[in-house]
C-alpha cells in the first residue's frame, strides 16, 4: 500500500445455510437485525470474530429454510451485509453437477455465471438513477485464489474455474434442460447466486462462490430423478467441509489490505449514466450505502 491508498480492515460476509453459521470458535456472537431501504433481509445477521477477523453470517433462506429462491430479497441481503461493514462476500451454495468429473461431495470455485432467472429484482439502480456495471468477470480473483489455496491445503475435493447456470426454480430441471446446459459448457446448476453476484458488484463488494455439489442433475443415467432427501443427505456431509474451509480461509483474508487489484471495490467508478440534476432523490436515498462512495 502507498500513502495515497486506503487501508481496509476486511470484514468477511458469508452467505449460506445452517451448516455455515453454526461455526465453532466464533467469538463475540451477536444476532443483529438490519433494516434496509429495500425491505428485510432473509434473517438477522450473526456477527462475530473468527480467528480475530470480523465476520458476518447471513442464512440465505432464513433459519429453518422458510424462503424459496425466487422469494429471496437479494437486494436487502447485499445491502444489509454492506450496511454492517462487510468488504467481501463468500457465498456457499448447494448445486447439481453437469459434469461426470464433479461428483456429489465435490467443491467448485466458480468463475462465471449464466443467469436464467427471470422473477427477481436484479439491480439497485433504475429509473431516476441509471447505472451499467460490468460483470464480465463476476468473481473476485483474489477471493477465488484464497479459497483454492485453503481447499487444497485441507485436501478437499475441489475444482477451480467453471460456469454456474442459475435457474429460477423451485423445481429441478427437465432432462432436456439439463442436456442443454451441458451443451452450453456449464459445470454446475443452482438457484441462488444470481442476482446475488450482480448486486454484490453494484455494491462494490468483492464476491466469490463456492458451489458444493449435492447431486448429478437429471442428465446422468444414474440420477434421472433428483429427490430432496438425496440432496439433504449430501448437504449434511458437505457442511463439515464448508465449515473447515471457512475456518481456514478467513485468517488468510483478514489482514489489512489496499484496494482490490481487480477493481471490485471501484465498480461504480464510471457506471452512473444519469446526469446529477436528473437523479431521483428518493432513489438516491435508498442508495445511501450501496453507492455512497460515488454519490457522496
Amino acid at each position: 500500500m502507498t500513502e495515497t491508498q486506503p487501508s481496509i480492515q476486511p470484514m468477511i460476509g458469508l452467505i449460506g445455510g445452517s451448516g455455515l453459521y453454526d461455526m465453532e470458535g466464533l467469538e463475540d456472537r451477536h444476532w443483529v437485525k438490519v433494516r434496509t431501504p429495500w425491505g428485510d433481509p432473509s434473517d438477522e445477521i450473526l456477527t462475530g470474530r473468527l480467528h480475530g477477523v470480523p465476520c458476518a453470517f447471513l442464512p440465505r433462506h432464513g433459519r429453518g429454510h422458510p424462503t424459496p429462491p425466487s422469494a429471496l430479497n437479494y437486494r436487502a441481503n447485499i445491502d444489509a451485509l454492506k450496511r454492517i461493514g462487510c468488504t467481501e462476500i463468500i457465498s456457499l451454495s448447494a448445486v447439481g453437477s453437469l459434469r461426470e468429473d464433479l461428483p456429489p461431495g465435490h467443491f467448485v470455485i466458480v468463475d462465471q455465471f449464466i443467469d436464467r432467472s427471470f422473477a427477481r429484482e436484479k439491480s439497485f439502480f433504475g429509473t431516476g438513477c441509471v447505472a451499467h456495471v460490468s460483470v464480465a468477470h463476476p468473481v473476485c480473483p483474489r477471493l477465488g485464489d484464497a479459497l483454492e489455496v485453503a481447499a487444497r491445503e485441507l485436501a478437499l475435493p475441489v475444482t477451480r474455474g467453471s460456469t454456474y447456470l442459475v435457474m429460477e426454480g423451485p423445481q429441478f430441471s427437465t432432462k432436456a434442460e439439463s442436456e442443454l446446459y451441458r451443451a452450453w459448457g456449464c459445470s454446475v446448476i443452482g438457484m441462488t447466486n444470481m442476482p446475488e453476484a450482480k448486486l454484490a458488484r453494484e455494491a462494490e463488494l468483492c464476491y466469490a462462490t463456492v458451489a458444493m455439489v449435492t447431486d448429478f442433475d437429471c442428465w446422468h443415467p444414474d440420477h434421472d430423478a433428483v429427490t430432496v432427501d438425496q440432496v439433504v443427505k449430501v448437504l449434511f456431509s458437505n457442511a463439515g467441509k464448508a465449515r473447515a474451509l471457512v475456518q481456514h480461509v478467513v485468517p488468510a483474508l483478514g489482514a489489512v489490505r489496499g484496494p482490490c487489484p481487480a477493481g471490485c471495490d471501484r465498480a461504480l467508478e464510471y457506471a452512473l449514466i444519469t446526469a446529477p440534476e436528473k437523479r431521483d432523490p428518493d432513489l438516491l436515498a435508498k442508495l445511501d450505502v450501496v453507492a455512497k462512495r460515488v454519490l457522496g
